[in-house]
């Protein structure tokens, strides 16, 4: 069953810059993530609400909610806006990848000192082929890229990165268990009021009448929203922190797989070398075996994430 989730999250993650790309050509992008999230948003609450009466759903603090709703807003509407914006800005998508394919590395880094986890030699070896597989991927797709940038926007990507990490480590401290369900209903809706507010200001609410538009729109909500994020925390909960950010680095050049299906976009030697390191990497780190408690807020957490996974 993991084996299957893993999968299904690699494909609906490295959606997002084919349905990023979909939504770009006919609107902005606060009109993208303002609608996107809005849709997702109003879908979740109707399912949380039929849920809500069927089971015993668990009352949460204020606290738990605005915890919650902090989680949602870096790792949903910090992190995708730093993404489409980087490419707005000229930064080329496999640039873009590249950068936030670093994140394991940061998470395997600072999983140690802030949840007492283990990261074993085996582990390290895997993180870093994986980092070099993502090289590979993304210095072939910077070095033909035509578009010019700041260099300014070339730091835009670690915003997000630092986002989505920032999120993945506050979610990892909270001790109460709340259905998956539940958390990403309050992560989209925070994102969609986020997202609407920021468009409203800037007068790019109105979605535009195209098919291709709504289009993109059912192709993030339905892949990229809770395919993408909701396995993203369901793994997050079932093997740990290190397994689940190894599959990052296969974001890349999956995305590169589905560029070449759905634009035609090419498919070269290097992509495919990096696309073998990276399954290779993303085998050995969980193989090795995910986290391992020690002493402190982070061993207190496991076996409460352990149980909600099965």
């Amino acid at each position: 069953m993991t084996a299957l989730l893993s999968v299904l999250f690699v494909l609906s993650w490295s959606s997002g810059f084919i349905g990023a790309k979909l939504g770009a050509s006919d609107a902005s992008i606060l009109t993208v993530l303002m609608w996107r999230f809005l849709v997702i948003a109003a879908v979740l609450a109707g399912v949380v609400a039929v849920v809500w009466r069927r089971w015993s759903m668990p009352r949460m603090s204020r606290s738990q909610w605005t915890i919650q709703a902090i989680v949602g807003a870096l790792s949903q509407a910090g992190y995708t806006v730093t993404v489409y914006w980087a490419i707005e800005l000229g930064v080329s998508t496999g640039t873009t990848a590249l950068i936030d394919g670093v994140q394991p590395l940061v998470v395997a880094a600072l999983a140690g000192p802030i949840l007492g986890a283990a990261t074993h030699g085996r582990q390290w070896w895997g993180l870093l082929v994986g980092a070099a597989g993502v090289v590979v991927v993304s210095w072939t797709d910077a070095t033909s890229s035509t578009a010019s940038a700041p260099w300014w926007a070339y730091l835009v990507p670690l915003l997000g990165m630092a986002s989505l990490v920032t999120a993945t480590f506050l979610e990892r401290r909270v001790t109460v268990v709340i259905p998956p369900i539940l958390t990403l209903a309050i992560h989209c809706g925070t994102s969609a009021v986020v997202f609407s507010a920021a468009a409203v200001v800037a007068g790019s609410a109105v979605p535009p009448m195209q098919g291709g538009f709504w289009i993109a729109i059912a192709w993030l909500t339905v892949l990229s929203t809770v395919g993408g994020y909701g396995l993203y925390w369901a793994l997050l909960r079932r093997v740990g922190v290190t397994s689940v950010n190894s599959l990052m680095f296969l974001m890349p050049p999956v995305t590169a797989v589905w560029g070449t299906a759905v634009y035609g976009e090419p498919f070269t030697w290097t992509t495919a070398l990096g696309l073998g390191m990276a399954i290779g990497a993303t085998w050995v780190v969980n193989w090795s075996g995910s986290e391992q408690p020690s002493t402190g807020a982070g061993a207190a957490n496991t076996p409460v994430r352990e149980a909600v996974g099965r």
